[in-house]
């Protein structure tokens, strides 16, 4: 799937779209992506500030989604564990940036070679508009070689 068919796909996505979260870019290559959410009537919380639910959501699928898209489909990925820490209250308008390098790659496939699973934590900041931290969020990447699928080496796994 194109990237940009991707994004307008999430753009319009109910648990994205309700909670005023846009994506404003994934680059064609899926090594990076850009989340933003402007603070709304509907997303605050009772004392005004981003409600930390739709802070943590807007980072939710990303590292998955670009893992996937370059392990392939030989690869199982998915989500497995992922935490928040809030920084400071979320005022006005935040965003996230995501980064997949060559680094994080090689180690989800040197885990997973042998049919051994591989688990990955990717730390990702949701920034205010002048730079501050408001949350660091870490989400944990599982992936394996699916059954009858070769590894790197060739060797078919069973």
């Amino acid at each position: 799937m194109k990237a940009s068919r991707l994004r307008l796909g999430m753009n319009l996505w109910p648990p994205f779209l309700f909670a005023g979260i846009r994506v404003v870019a994934i680059s064609d290559d899926y090594r990076y992506a850009k989340v933003r959410m402007r603070l709304r009537w509907y997303n605050r919380n009772y004392v005004g500030t981003h409600f930390g639910g739709s802070l943590f959501s807007m980072t939710d699928p990303f590292w998955m989604l670009l893992v996937l898209r370059h392990l392939g489909r030989d690869h199982m990925v998915w989500d497995r564990a992922g935490e928040i820490e809030f920084v400071r209250p979320g005022r006005g308008t935040v965003y996230a940036e995501f980064r997949l390098t060559d680094e994080h790659l090689a180690e989800l496939r040197s885990q997973a070679a042998g049919g051994g699973k591989a688990l990955l934590w990717f730390p990702v900041e949701v920034v205010a508009e002048d730079g501050s931290v408001v949350a660091r969020v870490r989400k944990q990447v599982y992936a394996r070689l699916k059954a009858g699928s070769p590894d790197e080496t060739g060797v078919v796994q069973v």
